[in-house]
């Protein structure tokens, strides 16, 4: 039986995809939340920096959660959604989902969150998003 509150299909643009390897695990054999964590903003950056037409950082992560194990093998997907802008900042949703071979290539969402990014100058100072 499905999950209501899990959707059956990513939401938002397909922006990273890697596959995980054995020394990305941890001491329980599944891969570490560190490097899924690493890939999301990863993913967050790049989407961030096409729409701010340059340099982002990362500015806060919120509601990260962890909803299932990351498996040596599986391809692991990077989705993002663009929720809002303000005046230099873009705040992405971005859910990790895994297509696992072992399971008839079964795709899983592991992993969601939200990270603010802000557009800076050479210096890193904020600056203002581009008008549309």
């Amino acid at each position: 039986m499905s999950d209501p509150d899990v959707p059956a299909t990513p939401c938002g643009e397909l922006t990273l995809r890697t596959v995980a390897m054995p020394a990305n695990t941890n001491p329980a054999g599944d891969i570490f939340g560190g490097w899924i964590m690493g890939l999301m903003d990863l993913a967050a950056g790049s989407a961030a920096a096409a729409l701010a037409n340059g340099r982002v950082v990362t500015a806060a992560v919120s509601n990260l959660t962890f909803l299932q194990p990351v498996k040596v093998g599986d391809n692991v997907c990077c989705y993002t959604t663009l929720e809002r802008t303000g005046r230099t900042s873009l705040t992405i949703d971005v859910e990790v989902w895994v297509i696992r071979p072992s399971m008839s290539r079964q795709r899983i969402r592991v992993t969601k969150a939200k990270f603010v990014m802000v557009a800076v100058d050479p210096e890193g100072t904020p600056r203002p998003l581009p008008q549309p």
